[in-house]
Formats: C-alpha cells, structure tokens, sequence
C-alpha cells in the first residue's frame, strides 16, 4: 500500500468525520485538513498515529497547497450550504479553483469528490445548491487531477441533515401541510454505503475520471419515506396534504421552526427536493461492490444509534471553531473597534472539580442554571430569525464538551478542562459575542469563577442589543454563578461581584 498520506478535507464534517476512521481501519495514513486544528484535534481518532492535523482553508490557495504537498488522494467533502451567504456558489467555485492551483502545484493525483444527484433539464431545472454542487464537479475535472466525482441523494444515517429533518417532521406533527414535492421520488443512500463507496474509489484505480451515480436498492416519493420512517419508529402513520401554493422559501421557513436544522440548510434542501434524484447508471456497484441497506435497514441503524447516543457525527459539527481576530487577548483595548465586556466572578469553598463538571455540562437538557425562560425566549426569537435557537442541544451521548461543538445557539470555541470554557455565539446578532466561564485555583478547596461576556457591536444597531441586554445580563450572571455554587456543594465565599465593564 502506498505510504503517502490521504488528504481529507472536511474532515470535522458530517461524512468526513466518519470516513477518516474507516480509512485508518484500512491502513492508510490521513492527513486531516480544516481551519481550526484544535476541533481536529478534539476528535476521537485525533490522536491516531497514522492521523496528521494541518490547518487549510478553501479560500486561502497557498494553505491549501501546504496541506496537500505529499499526498497522494484527497477526499473533497467540503460546502457552503449551510453557511448564510447569499452567494455560496461563488464560494464554492472559489474553493474549487483553490483546489485545482494545490492540486497542480503539489502533483496530487486523485481527487474523490461528494456531490449530489439530479439531472439539469430547460423544463425542470435544477435547484442552485445541486446546480452548485455540479459545477464544482466540472471545475475540479479541469485540473490535473483524476477526479472521482460520486452523485448521491439524501444520505441517511443517524445524524444527517436528511435523515434529521424527516425525523423531526414526523415525530412532531401527526398532519402536515406540505408542498407538491412530496410525490417526487428519490433514491436514498445509507451513511454506511457512501463511507463504503469513498473509501472502495480510493482503492480501485478504475474509478478514477468518471462521474457515478450512488444510491441505495429503493426507489420512493416522499411521502412514501415520511410512510416508512413512521413504520420504523412505530408511531402512528402521518397524514400529508400536498398544496401546489407552498413554495420552498415558505416551506423552508415552517421547517426550521419544527425541526433543529438550520434556516439556510432547509432551504437549500428542501429547494433540491423538487428535482427528481435517481441514479441513471449503476457501474459504481460492479467497480466497488458492496451490501446496499434498504431504506428500511438504513432507518432502524439511525433511529438505534440515536436512541442509545452513540451518534459519532452529526449536522450541527459543521461550522467554524476559530478564535475572532478582535477577541486576541494580546490586542489592546482600542484594536477592532468598540468592545464590550460585562460579567460577574465569585470565590468558591469546596471541591473544583464538582464545579467545573457543571460548567461542562451546561446547555441542552441540563439548561443555563437561571433564567430558563429567558433563555428559550431568545432562543425562540432566533429561530424567527432563521438562527439555530437551542434547538441543536449539546452532542449526542457526550459528558463532556470538545471544540467545535454546538451548545445550542453556541459553538465551543477553547476550552481548558478545569479551567476555561470559551463559546462563540451562533445566534443572529448585530455583531460578535464570546461567553467565557473561567475557574482559577486559589488555595485548598477554593475557587475563583468567573462569567464574561464579550461583544463586538455591529454599527448603531449592535450598540443598541448591547445597551438593550445589559440588564438581563446583570440579572442572569450573578444568579448563575450562584445555582452552580449551589448544585457543586460549594460554599459561596465571596461574591458574586460585577467585573468592570470596558469598552
């Protein structure tokens, strides 16, 4: 076996944080690439031997190039669906260009690229996301490379934006509204298939130059799926209403306030969902030969391994786990811009570790400690501004936070165990805001804690959500700080006292 390493891009990604094991299970050596090392570096198979952590970002050509010298085959798992741009097929045109300049500079051999299904017609044309995800097919094929491009429905695994939104949608309303697109049928494939398929492409040279279609054994409508997830799951049989006025702006809308998937991806989804995905062709399955999971099969694995939390990557690991340049705390106070800076520290007697697993465990079902309400309501008027709200929870099956995890409307941006826990607010705001809880070691059983909020405002309207939720702040920190003294067992000593606001 060739010794050079396989570049993985995408590799805290929904797919790709699932193939790098598979790959080391196969005995080659991964050189996995993103823009925050650290989130690599909190992933379970980081500390692999045959695993190397670079940094590299898609819109930045010499990283890129820096991380593929050497190897032999990358994986392209990477896009821009999720993110908020209104123009992500720029985006992903740039980064496929990106990759052909590292591609030539560097004499990578192969690239096995992941896009999507769906044929481009005058009469029915594609949605943007697929015709995005074709074209970055195209550009990629200009370069020296030999490109594997492999075409795939809706992928379903526990944890993936598909399977997700079928499962919220049905869970929660026994009847639904729904658009025309129910009836268009599609060719779903299971997670375990797609990782069999990346993986079979890297092995077997035949694949390399050719575009292949993937696709589990069934052929269904959506409404056929939404029938058979229902089966599965044994609940009741959903009732749909197909009504041709529902557009998928209007849908899109409706299934981010149901379900945890963000606003940007449903639309993207549920746009796509109106073109007809089925494979035209079936050579992938005589080139990489492999058991197919019925529909079926593919949904009780998912609904097991969410029911027992064993979910090993899901949609929410998507998004960006690097520090903001303003938050540098080497910056002085007038670099960035006006700051903002607020918080509340108090001195602890009793045992540190009680104090920092409570801190570790904050959000999702365990909430905020103070002021519950207050926080579901800000996370309500989130979701009404197409934000995640608390909706996305913490990780499935996992005790303690990892960076790069979603805590609700946070993202874990560092943290120090026993020490520092810093997030990164994902809500829609007028700026930037940073939570950081910190624990400092006195003497023997005793603690100093600390809540600090940090805000970068957004113009006049970012200045005013700060003046705006200063009193709130005031009301929760203090009082936070207090219920977690309390559940630790600890004695509050001193405190709580406000920290001095800077700006």
């Amino acid at each position: 076996m060739d010794d050079r390493p396989v570049l993985v891009l995408g590799s805290t990604g929904y797919v790709g944080g699932r193939l790098v094991p598979m790959l080391l299970e196969r005995g080659h050596a991964v050189r996995a690439a993103g823009r925050s090392v650290e989130k690599i570096r909190s992933r379970p198979w980081a500390d692999n031997p045959r695993v190397e952590i670079v940094r590299a970002d898609m819109h930045d050509a010499q990283s890129l190039t820096q991380a593929a010298h050497g190897c032999r085959a990358a994986f392209y798992l990477v896009h821009s669906m999720s993110h908020p741009s209104r123009d992500f097929a720029a985006q992903e045109r740039d980064a496929a260009y990106n990759m052909i300049t590292a591609a030539s500079a560097t004499g990578l051999e192969r690239i096995i690229y992941l896009g999507g299904l769906g044929e481009d017609h005058d009469d029915h044309p594609l949605s943007k996301h697929l015709r995005s995800r074709a074209e970055v097919g195209r550009i990629l094929a200009l370069g020296p490379a030999r490109v594997t491009t492999l075409r795939a429905a809706q992928i379903i695994g526990s944890g993936s934006s598909s399977f997700e939104l079928v499962r919220y949608l049905a869970d929660r309303l026994p009847f639904m509204i729904t658009p025309a697109w129910v009836r268009t049928k599609t060719q779903p494939v299971a997670i375990r298939n797609v990782l069999g398929y990346l993986v079979g492409c890297l092995e077997n040279q035949a694949t390399a130059g050719h575009t292949l279609d993937i696709g589990g054994p069934d052929v269904l409508s959506y409404a056929e799926l939404f029938t058979l997830y229902a089966e599965v799951a044994g609940i009741p049989r959903r009732r749909l209403l197909p009504m041709p006025f529902l557009s998928p702006r209007l849908s899109s809308f409706w299934v981010s306030l149901i379900t945890p998937v963000p606003l940007t991806l449903a639309r993207s989804l549920i746009e796509g969902l109106r073109n007809e995905v089925i494979c035209r062709e079936n050579t992938i399955r005589e080139l990489v030969p492999q058991e197919l999971l019925s529909c079926r099969e593919a949904i009780r694995r998912a609904l097991d391994k969410t029911e027992h939390e064993k979910v090993e990557t899901c949609l929410f690991d998507v998004g960006s786990a690097c520090m903001p340049e303003w938050a540098s705390e080497n910056d002085p106070d007038y670099a960035g811009g006006t700051r903002y800076e607020m918080g509340y520290k108090a001195r602890l007697q009793g045992d540190p570790a009680k104090v920092w697993e409570l801190i570790e465990r904050i959000g999702g079902e365990q909430g905020w400690y103070y002021g519950d309400p207050l926080w579901r309501l800000r996370g309500f008027i989130d979701r009404l501004l197409a934000g995640p709200g608390l909706s996305r929870g913490r990780p499935s099956g996992q005790k303690s936070a990892r960076v790069g995890d979603a805590l609700d409307f946070w993202r874990v941006l560092d943290i120090d165990p026993g020490r520092r826990l810093l997030l990164l607010a994902e809500m829609r705001l007028p700026g930037e805001a940073l939570l950081e809880f910190r624990l400092d070691s006195q003497w023997e059983n005793a603690v100093d804690i600390s809540m600090t909020a940090r805000f970068l405002p957004r113009g006049l309207m970012g200045i005013l959500y700060w003046i705006a939720m200063y009193p709130f702040h005031v009301a929760l920190f203090g009082n936070m700080i207090q219920n977690i003294s309390a559940q630790a067992g600890t004695h509050l000593y001193s405190g709580p006292e406000r920290i001095r606001k800077k700006k």
